[in-house]
């Protein structure tokens, strides 16, 4: 049995940064001592330490005193990497769980992924301020969700690949995955009108009501349609994109013929949603029906479990970091992907209540 060997304290420093060096995370020339040492908490002597250690490696390179380091890869090291700026659409889906996962199989695949400082909800959805931030950002490729379809008609324009991640893609020439929701969707909505509803309202976000809209709500005005059910604004009703707004929307639903179904987009105006109509007493499916359009962990502890469109989100991360791996070697591939979505009834979806 070999003898272990325990690794100093600036060997450790040294495999830390060897290891963010073979992954694209530091390039061109190593920071300073003084600044490295502060970074990691450690002392400038064994940071010191650790870098002549990767100097005898050949790693680095001396350009003489006061100078800093210049990092030396061999070329049979250094893999394709990218730094892949991720887009996102508000601040509270960086904990989502397939962000979570894109981010770290994207490092795991040697890219540096990061959130970016601000979200397209940060930025207003304003693609003027869109271009200023990409301007701004240090990136080699972007992975934009929820984008709009002005929004992506410029990404798919631009000189650095792009993915869209969501949105609305359909017929743009740029990569893009997301769920096949139609068949599940179609199943949804029928499901509600057996059951008797007429007065049935989707909320969803701006990007897919304007200009005109998106695939799956106007795929719902036409189901609607279909049965003979009118359809106009009180069905897919337009509101200000902020908490003030959706509360606001959902107060004016309310004030006169109040919907007895409701289709929500995603978890977050979901709970949202549910929360108002439990303070005014409005619980379903006693009262009303609910459909969240997105699945979410959580969906399987609620009493009744929600009612919702399921799909496995790992076919769309896999598919980034394909994608990602294949522009890291300049082949751009603008395909565009879709998993198969399932209705799952649940228990907040019944009957259309008896007028009182």
């Amino acid at each position: 049995m070999k003898n272990l060997h325990l690794l100093s304290a600036s060997e450790q420093v040294a495999e830390y940064l060897r290891t963010e060096m073979l992954r694209g995370n530091l390039v061109g020339e190593m920071p300073g001592v003084k600044g490295l040492a502060v970074k990691l908490g450690i002392n400038h002597k064994t940071m010191e330490a650790a870098l002549n250690l990767l100097i005898k490696e050949g790693l680095l390179a001396s350009q003489g005193t006061g100078r800093r380091r210049k990092i030396v890869l061999p070329k049979k090291l250094v893999s394709p990497s990218m730094r892949i700026a991720i887009l996102l659409r508000e601040p509270a889906d960086s904990t989502v769980h397939y962000n979570v996962a894109l981010q770290h199989q994207l490092y795991e695949a040697g890219h540096t992924a990061f959130f970016t400082s601000k979200t397209l909800m940060d930025l207003g959805m304003d693609l003027k301020r869109v271009k200023r931030f990409v301007k701004n950002t240090s990136a080699d490729a972007w992975v934009v969700q929820c984008g709009s379809r002005e929004m992506l008609q410029w990404f798919s324009e631009q000189p650095l690949p792009a993915f869209a991640f969501f949105g609305r893609a359909i017929g743009l020439p740029i990569a893009a995955t997301g769920p096949n929701k139609t068949p599940a969707f179609q199943e949804m909505v029928r499901r509600l009108i057996a059951l008797g509803h007429q007065r049935i309202v989707m909320l969803t976000r701006e990007e897919a009501r304007k200009p005109f809209p998106g695939f799956l709500p106007q795929l719902f005005l036409d189901e609607l349609g279909s049965k003979g059910i009118a359809t106009g604004p009180y069905n897919l009703p337009d509101w200000e994109e902020n908490m003030e707004g959706f509360h606001h929307c959902l107060k004016s639903l309310f004030k006169h013929t109040p919907p007895t179904a409701l289709i929500i987009e995603e978890p977050i105006l979901f709970h949202a949603a549910q929360q108002y109509l439990s303070q005014q007493g409005i619980i379903a499916p006693q009262h009303i029906s609910l459909v969240c359009l997105d699945p979410e962990p959580s969906h399987v502890w609620c009493k009744p479990p929600i009612s919702h469109l399921s799909h496995d989100s790992q076919p769309w991360v896999r598919r980034i970091v394909n994608w990602s791996n294949n522009a890291a070697r300049g082949r751009d591939s603008r395909r565009l992907t879709f998993s198969k979505s399932v209705f799952i009834e649940g228990g907040t979806i019944g009957p259309v209540p008896e007028a009182k």
